[in-house]
């Protein structure tokens, strides 16, 4: 059921989550994501995540209600504002749209469930170390662009659940499996345990070099995305097979033990001079190489 609100005081407590975008941790621990802009707001009402509440100008609450009214939800509010100045005075800094809404994180996925629910041949990316979170969004929409049906996000990277990455997303982050292996909720997304039974909550989190060598026990091979090998170039790797493919931060790459957990490094070609591509781009080509290879294209 859908309620409408108008505001009339920014003290309101149901406001709370609009109160507090610039400490995101919070929303983590209460399961929940900011998502912002027009086409992501419209993308998360049309997808299967929850949403708790939308928060818009008065004057754009005809557009978004048939999608709010035809949410599954038994309670969903709309909050409207009578200027955008009033909406930027509540989250704190200048927008351009005005429209936000929050989201419920989902249930993580298991390495399982994800193995289970990937064609094959099957292809994941996995990231390590990256916490630029609109790098980390950008990263989440090539995967969905390039058929990756499936995240694997290393204890040490930001989530994709942040405000930013689910912005820069465009949305892409609703319709993409993503396996956090450091699940700020507490949860443990599909730790595998030495004795084979999935791990407790107060066990330890599982790394994401000891998720690549669960892979590779699987059958998929890891390739790392790694600049500084002359051993081999893009065009010379195999992906016709199941593949995950490795990437680290601009900063610092891949970290060793993660590097170690990987079948091999590959690099792209490049001019010289220059040492490395952006994270998001480097996904990109590796992505369409995968393709060109099982010529999906």
């Amino acid at each position: 059921m859908l309620h409408l609100h108008e505001i009339s005081s920014l003290d309101l407590p149901a406001l709370a989550p609009y109160r507090t975008l610039r400490r995101p941790f919070e929303h983590a621990e209460q399961g929940i994501f900011v998502a912002e802009g027009d086409k992501v707001v419209r993308r998360l009402l049309e997808s299967n995540f929850g949403v708790v509440s939308v928060l818009l100008p008065a004057s754009r609450l005809a557009e978004f209600e048939p999608l709010l009214r035809a949410r599954p939800e038994p309670e969903i509010s709309a909050y409207a504002v009578a200027q955008k100045s009033v909406l930027e005075a509540l989250v704190g800094f200048e927008m351009f749209q005005g429209v936000l809404a929050i989201g419920k994180i989902p249930a993580p996925p298991t390495l399982e469930s994800i193995l289970a629910g990937s064609p094959r041949p099957r292809l994941f990316v996995a990231m390590d170390a990256l916490t630029n979170a609109e790098n980390l969004g950008v990263l989440v929409r090539n995967c969905a662009a390039f058929g990756a049906p499936a995240l694997i996000v290393g204890e040490t990277s930001s989530s994709p659940f942040l405000r930013r990455a689910v912005r820069n997303s465009m949305g892409a982050i609703f319709r993409l499996p993503v396996l956090e292996l450091n699940n700020p909720r507490g949860l443990r997304s599909e730790p595998l345990h030495p004795s084979g039974k999935p791990k407790r909550r107060d066990d330890p989190v599982v790394t994401l070099a000891e998720t690549l060598r669960e892979l590779r026990a699987r059958g998929v091979r890891c390739l790392a995305a790694h600049p500084h090998t002359e051993k081999k170039f893009l065009a010379q790797a195999d992906f016709s097979g199941d593949v995950c493919i490795v990437l680290g931060s601009e900063g610092t790459g891949i970290s060793k033990s993660v590097l170690d957990a990987c079948d091999e490094a590959v690099a792209i070609p490049m001019a010289n001079g220059v040492d490395s591509l952006n994270v998001a781009s480097a996904a990109a080509v590796f992505l369409y190489e995968v393709n060109r290879q099982r010529k999906n294209f």
